[in-house]
């Protein structure tokens, strides 16, 4: 069994082997929460910690924002941390300002663990026929045309030279697919401070309670962090493919009756940069006091490394009630074996939410020791080991969100 003090030996010596290709960042420090053991695993100046949740706050120079997203890459993370910039402009006293943030996240992780130690918990699924007719139109080969769409662009780096063309033809897709739908819809690019790259959101309004919302997101943006690998960045599996469940789903939903719930589909910006886009749109709709009610995020859903239909369920920093959901409804819909798992602090933009007070869920594609090996480099394409059948349950998860939720009066009891 590797130590995580072997892990970081290891990272360590194989970063020394080979110079990286990418481009330092240009800024002196940043604030960022990220997972307590990666800070410690390489030796980053831990400034306070959340020992409840493990979760470290620390002032990072682009030399350690490196090495983390560097050892979140060789540990099988995306994004690995979260800049807290934004949360820290206008604080007074810094010590207030992350204190606040580490003390929320306490009572967070607090009220899941009475919730988990309650004597009665179960949720009772009830058979939807809408439900499962929609589930039947879920399409293949629509799912990975757009994957492969998507993965056709050489990157879509938020720091590239030209952040947004990929961004800005998903708005033009999904404004071509929408236009037949009856549901009053708006579809729109959200500008961000923390990066040029743009957000994309599609608003279902709800028929009936339209200022309970239901979030279901995945990030659209890619990067390559492997050594010697170039700028190419397909991202086929991180995150075109969780991208594809969205837009699938949204396809099909377009088409239905009007959701009671309003239902915001998300494509997010800047992931790979430290949850960037989502961290500015959960912070915007929190200073709005909007409410909603669940956020399901998808990042990378098409490499079966448990077994074909092995959903890896993060219990970390997610929602104890939507993690029984899925379980109540997995066999009459989903149809997979649930494992649980934890991924870190920072390791998807589900984190973004979870921080400011929703209720989230991540279910990955496999236990996180299990997952694809070829993401952030080149080789992270459409290969043989690519299984579409699997990706589909992570489509009918999103269903599940948009046309059960969406159409209930269920809520988080805690």
């Amino acid at each position: 069994m590797k130590t995580a003090a072997m892990t970081a030996l290891l990272f360590v010596a194989a970063v020394s082997a080979q110079a990286h290709v990418a481009t330092l960042e240009n800024f002196t420090a940043k604030p960022i929460l990220a997972d307590l053991k990666d800070l410690q695993a390489l030796n980053i100046p831990v400034v306070a910690k959340e020992e409840s949740s493990q979760v470290g706050y620390a002032v990072v120079t682009p030399q350690m924002q490196q090495r983390l997203q560097e050892y979140a890459h060789a540990n099988g993370k995306c994004g690995g941390f979260e800049d807290v910039s934004q949360d820290m402009q206008g604080t007074t006293l810094v010590s207030e300002g992350f204190s606040k943030m580490l003390s929320n996240l306490a009572e967070l992780k607090q009220k899941n663990d009475l919730y988990e130690r309650a004597p009665f918990r179960a949720l009772v699924a009830q058979q939807n026929p809408a439900l499962t007719a929609a589930i039947d139109e879920i399409s293949v080969t629509n799912m990975q045309e757009t994957v492969n769409w998507l993965s056709s662009f050489p990157t879509r780096y938020n720091k590239a030279s030209q952040p947004n063309i990929h961004v800005e033809e998903m708005k033009k897709r999904l404004e071509a697919m929408l236009a037949t739908s009856k549901i009053p819809y708006e579809v729109s690019l959200i500008d961000h401070t923390s990066t040029k790259q743009k957000s994309v959101r599609v608003r279902l309004t709800g028929s009936q309670r339209p200022n309970e919302i239901v979030v279901l997101g995945g990030h659209l943006d890619s990067i390559n962090m492997s050594w010697g690998g170039g700028d190419k960045a397909p991202g086929a599996d991180d995150n075109a493919s969780g991208s594809s469940n969205i837009y699938e789903a949204l396809r099909i939903v377009s088409q239905k009756a009007q959701p009671q719930r309003t239902v915001d589909f998300f494509w997010y910006a800047g992931e790979e940069s430290g949850l960037l886009g989502s961290a500015e749109i959960a912070k915007t709709y929190k200073a709005q006091k909007a409410d909603v009610v669940a956020v399901l995020q998808l990042d990378m859903t098409l490499f079966p490394g448990s077994g074909e239909l092995v959903i890896g369920s993060m219990n970390d920093f997610t929602s104890s009630w939507l993690r029984d959901y899925l379980k109540a409804n997995n066999e009459t819909y989903i149809k997979a074996r649930i494992v649980d798992d934890k991924c870190g602090y920072g390791c998807s933009d589900h984190a973004s939410w979870y921080r400011q007070g929703y209720p989230t869920l991540m279910p990955f594609e496999s236990k996180m020791n299990d997952s694809n090996s070829n993401i952030h480099t080149a080789r992270d394409l459409v290969t043989k080991d690519s299984n579409f059948n699997h990706s589909v349950a992570y489509t009918k998860i999103a269903l599940l969100f948009a046309m059960d939720l969406a159409n209930s009066t269920a809520r988080q009891p805690f």
